[in-house]
């Protein structure tokens, strides 16, 4: 173990980079609320706020996810970059807190041109919006909102505070079997909690209540898909970039190729439910379902809804096919990036083409792309805090050996 680099240092370039981006972004929303911030109740200025912070949300909250998951599969293979993942996930806290502030200031603000269901005297008149107000209503937005947020990030916390609490203390077998115990139940809490926010509720009222009169019981698992999937591509870009600094020393391709499969798999995942929620819309052929897609698939947005189909589908299949692809560090990354890319355009097309907000247009610009630097530059920020504080080798832990011998 001495000969291990166990401490990462941040290089100045990268804080570089990171403050900069953050930079962009406040310059950005500055920008936007000039330009967009009174015109019909800010929809375009708030609508990016809301695409980019619950989408990046998501996705670092897809990392902690990630972590629960293989704890409890008793997968060790990830325990070589296993502190990346944990640095990735502690960004849930801070865009946790801006999502938060965002919602808030648009349930608060009464921003009816994002939710139609805030202006009660409306709903009143609305027979199927009446029929969803004790759901699509303040007070339960706010406490969902609050528990989903603040469980996500408490029980990150404690997972992470598990995992570095043997990092200076050598386990006994005893210790080792009330380790994994521990960490196993915290896992499985995480995992419920995941399951009722991200595969349930929480995607139906932040975002698909921007609809409020379109439903679909797909919904919130084809947005687990699609951040899972980006939260892989994001864990792999770091483990990537810290490997290509020195560190991570016992990280290679085996466990590249497995981060390859798993995004490879997703990608797929992803496709099997955008495929079924699309296609089961368009052979019922309902009015009150196919009001979602006909927009999006004949409308403005038409372009950017095969985009997404080509980036987040075509592409992963045809390049993740063969076994050399997901062993090649280059490809690898480059696939990284375009599958974030890719999901964030699906976020897009889900928030913009809303009938409240710019249906009949694309208003995508530099100001959206600002925005999302933005947050780049905050979860760049933070991850590197995060990595830079704590040990990047977990050297104690009962699976370190499976990881460091791992063979595919």
């Amino acid at each position: 173990m001495s000969s291990i680099k166990e401490h990462f240092q941040i290089p100045d370039r990268y804080k570089k980079w990171s403050f900069a981006l953050i930079g962009v972004g406040i310059v950005s929303l500055i920008i936007g609320f000039i330009l967009y911030g009174s015109v019909n109740q800010g929809a375009r200025f708030w609508g990016a706020l809301l695409q980019n912070s619950v989408y990046f949300l998501l996705t670092v909250n897809g990392a902690m996810f990630f972590f629960a998951a293989c704890t409890l599969a008793v997968a060790g293979f990830q325990l070589s970059f296993r502190r990346v993942t944990e640095a990735v996930a502690a960004c849930v806290i801070p865009i946790g807190i801006i999502t938060f502030v965002i919602l808030c200031c648009l349930v608060f603000g009464g921003k009816t041109a994002i939710y139609e269901w805030l202006d009660r005297s409306h709903v009143a008149k609305d027979a199927a919006l009446n029929g969803k107000s004790g759901f699509l209503s303040v007070p339960f937005f706010m406490t969902w909102t609050i528990l989903t947020i603040g469980l996500w990030s408490f029980l990150g916390w404690k997972l992470r505070q598990i995992s570095r609490s043997i990092d200076d203390t050598p386990l006994s077998r005893d210790d080792q079997k009330k380790y994994n115990f521990k960490n196993s139940v915290w896992s499985a809490l995480f995992i419920v909690w995941f399951a009722l926010t991200v595969a349930s509720v929480t995607p139906w009222l932040w975002l698909m209540s921007l609809d409020a009169h379109w439903g679909s019981t797909m919904f919130s698992w084809y947005n687990f898909a699609s951040t899972f999937v980006s939260g892989l591509a994001l864990i792999t870009i770091f483990v990537i970039y810290v490997k290509n600094q020195g560190y991570l020393e016992y990280v290679n391709e085996e466990h590249l190729h497995d981060l390859g499969k798993f995004m490879f798999a997703f990608s797929i995942f992803w496709t099997y439910l955008w495929f079924d929620q699309f296609m089961l819309i368009w052979y019922a052929n309902i009015s009150e379902e196919t009001v979602y897609f006909k927009v999006r698939f004949e409308g403005a947005y038409a372009g950017i809804f095969y985009l997404n189909l080509i980036i987040n589908f075509l592409c992963p299949l045809l390049i993740f096919m063969t076994r050399g692809s997901k062993r090649n560090w280059g490809t690898v990354t480059f696939m990284s990036v375009l599958l974030i890319f890719g999901h964030w355009l699906d976020y897009y097309q889900m928030v913009f083409p809303s009938k409240t907000i710019s249906p009949d247009h694309v208003p995508l610009n530099l100001f959206d792309f600002g925005v999302a630097l933005g947050f780049v530059g905050l979860i760049m920020w933070r991850t590197g805090h995060v990595l830079s504080k704590y040990p990047l080798l977990a050297k104690n832990h009962p699976f370190l050996k499976e990881s460091i011998v791992h063979h595919t």
